[in-house]
């Protein structure tokens, strides 16, 4: 593992803020998949683009989790799933908005720190 990659540390970085968006965009409305995806990286300005890849995992984890649950919905031929936030999945999202406050607070000091170094 290589701690002075840019990539790793974005890496990190973007699955925090994956799920945090993905929480945030379900908390406004109801979404599939895609339209996930495409909202958290309008949201986001392009900073977190989640792919296939990343989204199905992360929302299977969280309906394991009950902070949200999916419907199955038909539009024309096609069957996507349409996913809810619980009650849960908004506490959660209180929680998380609650922690990056507190956190960013903190980075925002520690990089003043350093540039004053």
């Amino acid at each position: 593992m290589d701690y002075t990659s840019k990539e790793y540390w974005n890496g990190i970085i973007k699955m925090s803020l994956t799920k945090f968006f993905i929480l945030r965009v379900l908390y406004v409305c109801p979404m599939h998949g895609y339209e996930i995806a495409r909202t958290v990286a309008n949201v986001t300005k392009g900073c977190c683009t989640p792919t296939e890849g990343t989204i199905y995992p992360i929302l299977k984890e969280f309906e394991q989790g009950e902070y949200l649950y999916g419907v199955e919905e038909t539009v024309g031929k096609r069957k996507r799933r349409v996913y809810h936030i619980t009650t849960k999945g908004k506490e959660a999202f209180g929680t998380a908005v609650a922690a990056w406050e507190e956190v960013s607070i903190y980075i925002v000091e520690a990089i003043g720190l350093k540039k004053a170094e």
